[in-house]
């Protein structure tokens, strides 16, 4: 047999298998490592330096994510508003509103756990018992986060508490709820009163509890001071209040010094020296005690009341208990003067000596 006639062509040889240039992968890598550092540090690390040590945000309600970002990153809180929301929304929970401040610098692991535990600024309006609606008006109208004009209110309207407003919440706002906190507390004390007692009105109510209020700042002796009110209205005899002839004076604020008799003997509405029974308003905002106190005063003979010289009071059921108590007390003032006195006349005598 004739063999096959051989072409002298040789098949092409394939060609070797290019080796992957090791730069693109790394590259890539890289890339990849960087942006997880950068996107660690800035949940973790600290945040942007703002131009303040503290930075305040208020978060409107139904912000949503989207908008809280916007506000933190615009007040320079954060650095970057696609790392914020990926982290709100993989740590789960609400991001509550409010107004927060943020110290400079503070990490985005931080901004976000104070929002989601709605660490909130609170701002705080005090109005301790015993203040007079004015008194009251002027501290709300203090408040530098509140707005509009503050108005007093009736006296004795007012519910004495600490209480938190909110940034932008207008004056009049507040007042109101102090007045709704006093109507609550009636509405709830008012039915559960003592029987037979000698007023007959919430406001007259208020009205002995303001006397209450202002007569002691021992809270422990109001019960018994309210039971001497009750027992001597009872008896038709006068108040004989000095707060109340001081309310007549100057609207509750101090004087500064002492009655004079030209002023308990003059003719006013609250002067009751000179008026039977109640004057026409109370002369303060009462607290819960004063009004409980009114309202269930305990069953004693007391009559009379003067100050012990030790901030408390000395009470008796006679004039003539009344009068050696009274007595006490002026001898325990004499001495006290005396000593200031003599103290006075030791720093003088020092002084020029020196």
């Amino acid at each position: 047999m004739t063999a096959k006639r051989r072409s002298g062509r040789r098949a092409p040889a394939k060609p070797p298998k290019r080796a992957r240039r090791p730069g693109l992968g790394l590259l890539i890598l890289l890339l990849a490592v960087l942006a997880a550092g950068w996107a660690i540090w800035t949940y973790a690390g600290p945040g942007p330096e703002a131009p303040a040590a503290v930075t305040a945000v208020e978060l409107k309600k139904g912000s949503g994510v989207a908008g809280i970002a916007d506000q933190l990153a615009e007040a320079g809180v954060i650095r970057s508003k696609p790392v914020f929301m990926f982290a709100a929304k993989l740590g789960g929970s609400t991001l509550k509103a409010g107004e927060y401040e943020f110290a400079s610098g503070a990490s985005m692991r931080k901004v976000l756990a104070d929002l989601r535990a709605g660490r909130v600024v609170r701002h705080l309006v005090t109005v301790p018992e015993g203040w007079t609606s004015e008194m009251a008006a002027e501290a709300v109208g203090r408040s530098p986060v509140l707005t509009g004009l503050a108005v007093a209110p009736p006296e004795g309207s007012l519910l004495p508490e600490t209480y938190e407003v909110r940034r932008g919440e207008s004056r009049v706002a507040v007042l109101a709820r102090m007045a709704e906190a006093q109507d609550e507390l009636m509405a709830k004390l008012w039915p559960a009163r003592q029987p037979g007692l000698p007023f007959a009105t919430q406001a007259e109510a208020l009205t002995l509890a303001s006397i209450v209020e202002k007569e002691t700042a021992v809270a422990a002796e109001r019960p018994r001071i309210a039971a001497v009110y009750v027992n001597r209205l009872r008896a038709g005899m006068r108040l004989e209040s000095d707060p109340t002839t001081i309310y007549g004076i100057s609207k509750g604020r101090a004087l500064g010094r002492g009655i004079t008799r030209a002023e308990l003997a003059a003719e006013t509405p609250y002067n009751t020296y000179r008026i039977a029974g109640l004057p026409p308003t109370p002369i303060a905002n009462p607290g819960r005690a004063a009004i409980e106190a009114v309202l269930n005063p305990p069953k004693t003979e007391d009559l009379f009341f003067v100050a012990d010289g030790g901030g408390g009071h000395a009470f008796a059921r006679t004039y003539d208990e009344h009068l050696k108590n009274v007595a006490r007390w002026r001898e325990i003032e004499r001495q006290r003067l005396a000593a200031e006195a003599g103290a006075a006349a030791v720093a003088g005598a020092q002084g020029r000596g020196g």
